[in-house]
């Protein structure tokens, strides 16, 4: 069977393994086809080094802020997220978050079209200190580009970017 043969060349081409997944699994008589796909998963979150998220599901993505940076901006008093029907670019401002100690841009994780904000947050931004990965969520979006992702941590690097960043402090 050639599925460890062909395991060892998208390891040892550079293919991270959170990207390879077998997709289908055929047999023909005595004969077995694998069909493999080096897009991410289909549901998992992602992160930014700005501390930026996004949890993915198909082709839609949910963004918000990590519970670092929530802690790291102190009580947010006010949120100003991307309207519906927005198009928002991978890298850039869209939308502010303030808080008593400091404003902050809030850049986008992904590409995609914004299908739905989060008005709980934008008429009690606090919601975002007291749960940044859940109900904090930002706003929705139709990811425009899902390689985009290959770019971005997943749950367990990002775990070990933070202690990176507080071995710095």
């Amino acid at each position: 069977m050639a599925v460890p043969r062909i395991t060892a060349v998208l390891m040892k081409s550079g293919i991270k393994s959170q990207f390879v997944k077998v997709t289908s699994l055929t047999a023909i008589g005595s004969q077995r086809h694998m069909d493999f796909s080096t897009t991410p998963a289909a549901k998992e979150k992602f992160f930014t080094e700005k501390h930026e998220w996004v949890d993915v599901n198909g082709s839609i993505g949910i963004v918000g802020v990590s519970k670092y940076a929530a802690d790291a901006l102190g009580d947010v008093v006010y949120a100003q997220l991307p309207e519906v029907g927005d198009d928002v670019e991978k890298g850039a401002d869209a939308g502010v978050l303030e808080s008593v100690k400091a404003a902050s841009e809030v850049y986008s994780p992904v590409s995609g079209k914004v299908t739905e904000k989060n008005v709980a947050v934008e008429d009690g931004p606090a919601i975002i200190n007291q749960s940044p990965e859940n109900e904090g969520w930002l706003y929705k979006l139709e990811l425009s580009n899902l390689d985009e992702l290959k770019e971005l941590m997943n749950q367990e690097a990002y775990e070990k970017f933070l202690e990176s960043v507080s071995d710095d402090h």
